[in-house]
């Protein structure tokens, strides 16, 4: 309907004002964001919201909601205005983890997912000004290759001959409340939106024993706000601090990379490096985080000591120097091996618990996860690692496709036919066509 247009683009135009005033008033605080959340802005967040996710209600689905959602969404306003609005208990669910340990997850109820992302959509508009360019991590237009690549040419090209590669140890579960909401308050003057946002903070979390706990340090992996409020955490604890504070006081060139809570930083003097090391632990525990002693280290990482040896991990890549064809050393990212056998085992699970599938849905379930793997780890210098998980893939599919029965099904050469005729999808490289961020 023309008027319905109208409203969505009026609410556009209303978030694309605030990005503006953030971006030209650097110590401008907003106020009223509260009154921000309308009907408008709450259908663009029930338009964006991931409808495959899963949410903690019991009593309503997806489409029950969506059969009448002129009329809750109404409803879900009425009690925000109203201040009658109540955040639900947050389902946690565990997720194994290639250590052996489990990935705590929480699952908030379908109309805090709605309201999280509409005010995430605010915070947004306010915090993308301020972001620096070394944060990739949920924000839009940027990802994890992104990362990756950036990272890669300026190794190759820059001047450093030291990395650190860090890990946080328990990040969202040790965010601390009351300093995230005072770093709000330095952009944000609405107590509504804050209390809003510390009602999300402090939500019981129902454990799977059905015991509630009441968290009083982290955000839960999951909910819709949780990544937005974790970035502007580490804005402020790590990449504002380390491009304003830690740069001007070194004496060589250096560089941060941030996805998430995983970093890497690149020195070009050893004295530096050793200054940033010992510092680093204590700014963290300013704000109550903690290094993983594991996964953080020192690597001397330089073209004059090219070795397969000296390498550190970064969001599932191995990072080394490596002489081409040409003899010149190249920083050359490939798949972690750790990842590359994870991969390989969680597709050999599914070949052997799905092979007695329909073959049309067998493969075209198989091309999914192929073309998943290569749109993220098909990177420049990573082709050999990608072709051999392709081929081991094969391999797998071959022997178990040849267990559907006590017969054998196929010969090689039969196989390779039907490989070609369900056209299975072989490694391919997706341009980036972003400019690499340079730091020289």
């Amino acid at each position: 309907m023309p008027d319905k247009a109208g409203t969505e683009l009026h609410k556009q135009t209303s978030l694309w004002g605030i990005a503006r005033t953030a971006n030209y008033k650097a110590d401008h605080r907003f106020r009223n964001l509260y009154g921000e959340i309308d009907y408008v802005l709450l259908k663009m967040a029930w338009d964006r919201l991931d409808k495959r996710s899963a949410i903690s209600d019991d009593d309503i689905t997806l489409k029950e909601y969506a059969q009448d959602l002129s009329e809750n969404l109404n409803n879900l306003l009425e009690r925000l205005k109203s201040k009658r609005y109540k955040t639900k208990l947050i389902k946690r669910r565990y997720i194994p983890k290639e250590n052996g340990k489990r990935r705590p997850l929480g699952i908030p109820s379908l109309e805090d997912k709605i309201v999280q992302k509409a005010a995430s959509m605010l915070l947004e508009a306010i915090y993308e000004q301020d972001f620096k360019d070394c944060s990739y991590g949920y924000r839009p237009k940027r990802g994890a290759k992104d990362a990756v690549s950036d990272l890669t040419f300026n190794l190759q090209y820059g001047r450093f001959g030291y990395v650190v590669e860090a890990d946080i140890k328990g990040f969202f579960d040790n965010i601390d409340h009351d300093k995230l909401l005072e770093m709000l308050s330095q952009r944000i003057n609405d107590k509504a939106f804050l209390n809003l946002i510390r009602k999300w903070l402090k939500s019981g979390i129902l454990e799977p024993e059905n015991y509630v706990i009441h968290p009083e340090t982290g955000t839960p992996q999951g909910g819709i706000i949780s990544p937005v409020l974790a970035n502007i955490y580490l804005h402020i604890v790590l990449d504002k601090w380390f491009e304003e504070e830690i740069k001007p006081r070194l004496k060589g060139k250096a560089i941060i990379y941030r996805y998430a809570d995983d970093f890497v930083c690149a020195f070009q003097f050893k004295e530096d490096v050793d200054r940033f090391f010992k510092v680093l632990p204590k700014r963290m525990g300013k704000y109550g985080l903690e290094l993983e002693g594991t996964k953080t280290s020192v690597i001397r990482f330089s073209r004059f000591h090219p070795s397969r040896k000296r390498t550190f991990h970064f969001l599932g890549f191995e990072f080394c120097w490596f002489p081409d064809r040409e003899g010149i050393p190249r920083v050359q990212p490939r798949t972690s091996p750790k990842k590359q056998r994870s991969a390989l085992q969680r597709i050999r699970l599914w070949l052997k618990k799905s092979r007695h599938l329909p073959k049309k849905k067998f493969f075209a379930t198989l091309s999914r996860k192929l073309i998943g793997h290569y749109n993220y780890y098909y990177i420049r210098g990573n082709s050999r690692s990608v072709y051999a998980f392709y081929k081991q893939v094969i391999n797998y599919t071959f022997k178990w496709l040849n267990r559907r029965s006590q017969r054998k099904s196929y010969n090689w050469k039969q196989f390779d036919r039907v490989l070609r005729w369900v056209k299975l999808p072989m490694p391919r490289l997706t341009v980036n066509k972003r400019w690499h961020q340079v730091v020289l």
